[in-house]
């Protein structure tokens, strides 16, 4: 009688044979699927919808600005000064500025404040400037981070503009003193100030999802990224008045550079900080018959398209992020 496990090949010994396990071999990649589903299976890494990771992203908003100041208060803590280097940076850039484009080439005609016209344009342009440079970093500097713990991973890139918020915040209460002590008055045009900075903030975050994605995969990125922000800062209407180009004779004949710089999402901003503080550039400006209004129009775009933009090509990558 043969055993039901057991095989007997003709001429030869008989051979016990063991039955295999039911497996899903054979199965279709829906079927699969379906199992999954059924016994609550989910990918360890898979991207979330993005109405998820946008709620995902508002319940860990106590995490991203207590994340944010702990980084805040460590960088500078090697250094005897400490967070006084947060403003006196931007200010000995701004002195030297002052010297090369101020004195030796003469950008300073048309300012009548000049000292706080060019401050100005400093600590607004550094703001954006750091938060696209930290950006970059954010995610390859904490791998470790992102490896061990489950969150969002634009919670990164976002609590790094939110450490050059912080330092911004500082930096403005001393330009305040700044502008008040060059005299200008105070005026409830300063009040401006905060939407223009808020704006600024929603346009940082955009960029900076955006290269936070390219740093990520792309480490060369880094290196490449001085450069790039240095040759920004000198088309931003730092040292120069960008309503006085169009009256260039040298721009006659392309007057669509100027209306290039003027749309510059970094002069935009830097232009309604000054028109909010500064009282005598807004007089500057009367004197070339230039209106500013239309750039908060220019400054409301920049910020939803940065950031709609980035905030979707960043989550699109999110289940890489930290691979490799």
């Amino acid at each position: 009688m043969s055993h039901p496990d057991r095989f007997t090949p003709p001429g030869g010994e008989s051979v016990d044979t063991i039955p295999e396990p039911p497996t899903l071999a054979g199965k279709s990649a829906e079927s699969l699927a379906e199992f999954a589903a059924r016994h609550g299976l989910t990918q360890s890494a898979a991207r979330p919808p993005l109405r998820t990771y946008i709620q995902d992203l508002w319940q860990r908003r106590t995490f991203i600005w207590n994340f944010a100041s702990a980084k805040s208060m460590s960088m500078y803590t090697s250094s005897r000064l400490g967070q006084v280097w947060q403003v006196l940076t931007p200010l000995l850039n701004a002195g030297v500025y002052y010297l090369i484009f101020g004195l030796l080439l003469g950008t300073n005609k048309g300012v009548s404040n000049y000292s706080a016209f060019l401050i100005t344009g400093v600590f607004v342009f550094t703001f954006t400037q750091r938060s696209l440079t930290a950006g970059a970093r954010s995610v390859g500097n904490n791998l470790s981070l992102i490896r061990a713990l489950h969150f969002p991973r634009a919670s990164l890139p976002f609590a790094m503009v939110i450490v050059e918020l912080q330092q911004l915040l500082v930096s403005m209460c001393v330009l305040a003193v700044i502008v008040v002590v060059t005299g200008e008055p105070l005026s409830w045009h300063w009040l401006l100030v905060l939407p223009v900075l808020v704006l600024q903030l929603i346009f940082n975050m955009g960029i900076s999802l955006v290269i936070a994605r390219m740093g990520a995969f792309v480490r060369d990125i880094q290196q490449l990224l001085p450069f790039v922000t240095r040759t920004w800062l000198y088309f931003s209407g730092i040292f120069f008045m960008t309503a006085s180009l169009a009256e260039k004779d040298a721009l006659q004949d392309y007057p669509w550079i100027a209306k290039v710089l003027e749309a510059n999402p970094a002069s935009v901003y830097i232009e309604l900080v000054r028109t909010s503080l500064l009282d005598s550039y807004r007089g500057d400006l009367a004197a070339h018959h230039w209106g500013h209004t239309h750039l908060w129009w220019y400054a409301l775009a920049w910020a939803l398209v940065a950031f709609v933009g980035g905030f979707w090509y960043f989550h699109r990558a999110e289940e890489r992020y930290g691979r490799g």
